[in-house]
């Protein structure tokens, strides 16, 4: 059974494995991401976070999912182009994955199972689900697609000064 975010392993976007392990010791906003929604906005949020705070420990991580009305159907390299041309995102963006059902990432199990949401229902709702780990690789709090990056700012620097 993992015992953290750090037992997981990513594809980045450009198909390279990425242990979770290399940001121990960071703190980590997991983000389901689509390209298409109407919260596609918070990349430019996303990204100023990341800007904020990344020097101070800091790693967004996004990881598009085209579970939610079909939102994010492009190739990874099309979605890294449009996160970059449009939102400027420099954070690491990951393959696209699925996050509920059979198939969803072993990743998004684990969050689901350490953070549930509204009344302990273990599915993602929707795109832009935020999920902030500490530096131990614990998960601290799970953020609903409507919760703004900007109103994690907060959490994120109790996290950062823990």
């Amino acid at each position: 059974m993992p015992s953290s975010i750090y037992d997981f392993d990513a594809v980045g976007i450009d198909g390279r494995a990425l242990p979770l392990s290399d940001f121990k010791g960071k703190v980590l906003l997991v983000v389901n991401t689509a390209s298409a929604c109407g919260f596609t906005p918070q990349f430019a949020g996303l990204e100023e976070l990341n800007k904020t705070y990344g020097a101070q420990g800091l790693a967004v991580l996004g990881f598009p999912c085209n579970q939610f009305g079909s939102q994010d159907p492009g190739a990874n390299t099309e979605i890294a182009s449009f996160c970059q041309l449009n939102y400027g995102v420099t954070f690491p963006m990951m393959a696209k994955i699925d996050v509920n059902g059979g198939n969803a990432h072993p990743l998004y199990q684990w969050l689901t199972k350490e953070a549930p949401g509204l009344l302990g229902t273990k599915a993602i709702k929707w795109n832009f689900t935020k999920f902030l780990v500490g530096k131990d690789g614990q998960v601290i709090k799970r953020y609903a697609p409507t919760d703004t990056p900007k109103s994690l700012a907060k959490d994120i620097e109790s996290a950062l000064a823990a």
